[in-house]
């Protein structure tokens, strides 16, 4: 977590974030078999190559180096444009990712690294049912719910689950959520965390080639890797009370990651009220905060082809069945008033095309050809199709300033 506080208005949810991050910082089908994971290159200083700047090739990027700020964790920030090695390596991780391999790690490395635990619903304290949780489930059909009181203070978590390599990647500070394929092109990744942000968006490094990913786009912007896109997965930000009312098998990830952080507490709860004042405590292009089709702050649920992208206002659908077509793809987004939040789904089963609308009595999604009922998860649970499951769509969910950040193209679907 991270703020800059210089030149902004005096806000009591600021004043929260500032305490959170300076206690941060004090504490500072099947798949193919997984790539080998590389060793981090060498860190090398500025002098040592073509714009090499602490193991970053600067002179490749996509974006203006004035425009990617590091948080210093004193209420101040400085471009990569303007900082020295020295405070560019201070910072790595000192928002501490979690990681699942800490062995594939230097020894300097581990020490900034918190563990990958998961525990049973029952054993979960810290949760309370209305709190924001990633779910994901993993090819063997295991549902994992990432709570978000724990990614405000990490953000990034490097895993394996059921043979995939992932990363599931948050930003507090525009609320997005999304969860990558760790390899790209045949080679395994592994995340850490620059303290910048790009747009006021979590900027990630690999420690393969130590190039820079604003976290919501998941496209590379400095170094060898620039203009490389992450894979996106199918995943849910959703209630912890709605993830579990489908998937109470799920896995949780647990509080005992060896380090003491206060997982049930949520400094950003309302910090949209900023975000959509125009306060947003690092800098962010006015085209993207002053978009008069939504307000900054509301919570888009968005599919993408890299460049184009579909958002869908959740706070605006509330509880509904949302049809749109992407790529000549039939698509319906199940979207619920809670949280607000959404998973997209293909709407065509066994070669027919269905549509839906929602049940307020029941709260499910009917089909209208067979009258079946189906849950968040696309799930039939009832009538002549229970059993049957929709595809989920890989998807992310932001607020949509950060969205237009991200894609040069943003269509929006469904609004009134």
């Amino acid at each position: 977590m991270r703020l800059r506080l210089a030149g902004l208005p005096t806000l009591l949810v600021f004043a929260t974030i500032a305490t959170a991050a300076l206690l941060l910082a004090a504490a500072c089908g099947s798949d193919p078999p997984l790539a080998q994971e590389e060793p981090a290159p060498p860190v090398q200083g500025p002098g040592i190559g073509r714009g090499l700047l602490a193991g970053i090739d600067t002179s490749l990027r996509s974006v203006d180096l004035g425009d990617i700020h590091f948080d210093l964790f004193n209420g101040l920030s400085i471009s990569l444009a303007e900082a020295d090695e020295a405070t560019i390596l201070r910072l790595v991780d000192a928002i501490i990712p979690l990681d699942a391999a800490p062995e594939l790690l230097s020894r300097e490395e581990q020490l900034r690294i918190g563990a990958v635990r998961y525990d049973a619903p029952d054993a979960i304290d810290f949760v309370a049912p209305d709190d924001l949780v990633l779910g994901y489930v993993a090819n063997d059909g295991r549902p994992y719910a990432f709570p978000i009181g724990i990614l405000n203070f990490h953000e990034i978590v490097n895993d394996t689950l059921a043979g995939r390599a992932i990363v599931v990647t948050y930003c507090p500070l525009c609320r997005s959520g999304v969860i990558y394929d760790r390899v790209l092109d045949g080679r395994l990744l592994t995340f850490g965390n620059t303290s910048a942000l790009y747009q006021s968006d979590l900027v990630m490094f690999d420690r393969q080639t130590n190039s820079y990913w604003p976290q919501t786009g998941g496209e590379a912007v400095v170094g060898v890797l620039t203009g490389a896109r992450l894979t996106v997965l199918p995943s849910s930000m959703t209630t912890y009370d709605a993830w579990l009312r489908v998937h109470p098998d799920t896995l949780v990830l647990s509080s005992a990651t060896g380090l003491d952080r206060s997982y049930a507490s949520d400094p950003f709860r309302s910090y949209v009220t900023s975000v959509n004042a125009g306060r947003v405590p690092f800098p962010v292009s006015s085209e993207f905060l002053n978009d008069d089709r939504l307000p900054s702050g509301d919570l888009v649920l968005v599919v993408d082809d890299g460049e184009r992208a579909h958002a869908y206002p959740l706070n605006q659908l509330g509880d509904a069945a949302l049809h749109d077509t992407w790529l000549g793809e039939a698509l319906v987004v199940f979207a619920t008033s809670a949280g607000p939040a959404g998973n997209v789904f293909r709407a065509s089963l066994d070669g027919q095309t269905l549509r839906f609308e929602f049940d307020t009595a029941s709260r499910l999604y009917i089909d209208t050809a067979t009258r079946s009922s189906w849950d968040l998860a696309g799930r039939a649970v009832d009538g002549a199709l229970a059993g049957a499951q929709l595809e989920q769509v890989p998807s992310r969910t932001t607020f949509w300033f950060s969205i237009l950040a991200s894609f040069s193209e943003v269509e929006l679907i469904g609004t009134s």
